[in-house]
């Protein structure tokens, strides 16, 4: 249910980066995708130096704008254990005419989920065709290139840093919101992977041991207060108890309300979805001021 502490509407659009600032006393707040000082910078190429990244995410994923630029999005074929799931519809994006590079010397793919280092997904909810399939070795055996395979949200860190809002900047986090929360962590210009590639799921730290039990079995963590999916269950909880009366006009039922819903409704200046965001936004500030403690970074991308 939506939680009552949050009081009255505030500027909801300040509120994550006010409760960061106030966490540390000096957090920059930026955009993924956008430069360092100015989201100016013209799009990224493609490819640069030989290397493809490529992101298999599920249609709700959110990656960062700069790993947008460079990646393309493919859809997971569902053929069973005997085929290969992602490597068959990747091998054409790989080898048709670019007109970007001569040669590909390598692939990075971003996969949603529990990336070991050996390129094995371990865990995967949104994509559990991937859990224990070797993802790295399989694509690599088929294409003859090196391939490295992490977490969406770690890789498009790496991307931010290159590319987009990370740039010039040693100590540095991005948070994703989308059907979770993703995150990656850049630490004296280093980007953490962790002992097994796992590193940056802060979307399944726990902010209310007592809360509700999330689909992992995990109670209470942050993503089911903080995420994508997260805003459109508080839309169709409030809608249900006539709290949230324009979503009906603009989904079909409370069921087709969704995180969509309620930024279109924010749009157009409806008070109850100011008020709905507002919560929404003190939940994201609740991880990153927690984050902020442990990683001490310049800034936070998002």
């Amino acid at each position: 249910s939506f939680p009552q502490q949050f009081g009255e509407p505030a500027e909801a659009h300040h509120a994550v980066a006010q409760v960061a600032q106030h966490a540390t006393g000096a957090v920059t707040l930026a955009l993924a995708g956008a430069g360092a000082t100015t989201a100016q910078h013209p799009p990224a190429p493609v490819a640069q130096g030989g290397f493809l990244p490529v992101t298999a995410a599920p249609a709700e994923g959110a990656m960062a704008g700069a790993a947008q630029r460079c990646s393309w999005a493919v859809e997971p074929v569902h053929q069973g254990r005997d085929e290969a799931i992602l490597t068959v519809p990747l091998q054409p994006l790989l080898f048709k005419p670019l007109g970007i590079v001569d040669e590909l010397e390598g692939v990075g793919l971003g996969v949603a989920g529990l990336a070991h280092r050996s390129g094995v997904i371990h865990y995967s909810p949104n994509l559990p065709d991937l859990v224990e399939y070797p993802l790295g070795t399989e694509l690599a055996g088929r294409t003859g290139l090196d391939v490295t395979v992490m977490n969406d949200a770690t890789a498009a860190t790496w991307a931010e840093g290159k590319l987009g809002a990370g740039r010039g900047s040693d100590d540095y986090m991005l948070i994703t919101l989308g059907t979770g929360i993703g995150s990656g962590f850049v630490c004296g210009g280093r980007l953490i992977h962790g002992h097994n590639g796992f590193a940056g799921e802060s979307g399944h730290m726990v902010v209310d041991a007592n809360g509700p039990t999330h689909h992992t079995g995990q109670r209470g963590p942050w993503e089911y207060y903080a995420s994508g999916t997260a805003l459109g269950q508080i839309g169709r909880s409030q809608a249900q108890i006539g709290l949230f009366p324009s979503a009906l006009s603009l989904a079909d039922s409370v069921a087709a309300i969704t995180g969509f819903t309620v930024a279109e409704a924010l749009n157009r200046g409806d008070k109850e979805a100011e008020r709905i965001f507002d919560g929404f936004c003190r939940q994201v500030s609740v991880g990153l001021a927690n984050l902020v403690m442990i990683f001490d970074p310049e800034r936070i991308i998002m």
